[in-house]
């Protein structure tokens, strides 16, 4: 009977022992990288934000490769990366009223749209949104609207940073509803202050992490193109004056000068004629024969003597 406890025993901590080394090295297995300071081991994921294991997986595993420096990158294809496309194209046309139809057209076959437009004498200026994927096809089309002067493109890669963004956000939303769950648990008025001031914190990160990725996603998701279109080259003006038109231009530079005089001089006659007459009149009442000033001079003498 005694053996057979024993056996019993042996047998029963066999089985605890590898179990405990098993999950050990479970989470190990999942803990050895960091996430911005560490990253949250898979059981303990699944604890908090009462994930699945699938699910719990799939978060784990891309944040292991956010941060393992780029080594994300080699199993996106070209399909899966997340491009930021810029162009500028330069273009002189014979007819700036039929390059801003035909630029409409285009924009309306492609679904593209104007985000600035920009209108002078002899040239016009615009920043195209197009479409990511009629990217190419637009540029193709617009090369046939005139005389291409200057072209240049660029390709910003930024497929980490919106994966990062991504799993990022992610991560926030699975601890605010593992915050949420603990505030129906709160017991003590400062477990509950607590809670909800983490809530706030969370929520406001979401908030300001989904707008920096809305706006990284429009800039992938609608190509620039800087647009400056110049109409026809104009004649220059400087060719020589005939005898008539430098008669014609001394007379109207005198009649310039001329009229120039007559302002000077109905000024002085509106401000400068009212100005001289007040202080005239001042300098009468003052030291002339009123001679106020006199007066007061010769008071105070005779109260010295």
């Amino acid at each position: 009977m005694k053996k057979k406890v024993l056996i019993l025993t042996m047998l029963v901590a066999i089985m605890v022992f590898g179990c405990s080394r098993a999950n050990s090295n479970f989470d190990d297995e999942y803990s050895k990288t960091s996430y911005y300071g560490g990253v949250m081991p898979m059981r303990v994921m699944m604890e908090s934000a009462d994930m699945s294991f699938n699910d719990a997986a799939v978060m784990h595993d891309r944040m292991r490769r956010e941060d393992s420096g780029g080594s994300e990158a080699a199993f996106l294809n070209n399909d899966e990366r997340k491009l930021i496309k810029r162009a500028y194209i330069r273009i002189r046309v014979e007819n700036l009223v039929a390059a801003d139809a035909s630029l409409s057209d285009l924009m309306s076959k492609y679904g593209a749209y104007s985000a600035s437009t920009e209108a002078e004498e002899n040239s016009r200026n615009y920043s195209l949104r197009v479409p990511a994927p009629q990217y190419e096809n637009f540029l193709a089309e617009m090369d046939g609207m005139g005389r291409l002067i200057r072209r240049s493109e660029s390709t910003d890669d930024v497929t980490l940073h919106y994966y990062d963004l991504e799993g990022r956000l992610e991560m926030k939303r699975a601890l605010l509803r593992t915050f949420q769950s603990y505030l129906t648990r709160a017991r003590t008025i400062e477990e509950i202050l607590s809670v909800e001031a983490r809530i706030a914190e969370l929520q406001y990160d979401i908030e300001g992490t989904g707008v920096q990725l809305r706006h990284l996603t429009n800039r992938i998701e609608y190509a620039t193109i800087d647009l400056n279109l110049l109409g026809p080259v104009t004649a220059t003006q400087n060719k020589n004056q005939t005898l008539a038109e430098r008669i014609s231009q001394l007379f109207g530079n005198f009649g310039n000068f001329l009229s120039t005089i007559l302002v000077i001089f109905l000024g002085f006659i509106i401000f400068g004629v009212p100005i001289i007459i007040v202080i005239l009149a001042l300098f009468w009442v003052l030291f002339g024969r009123i001679g106020l000033m006199r007066k007061l001079w010769g008071l105070i003498g005779n109260r010295k003597t």
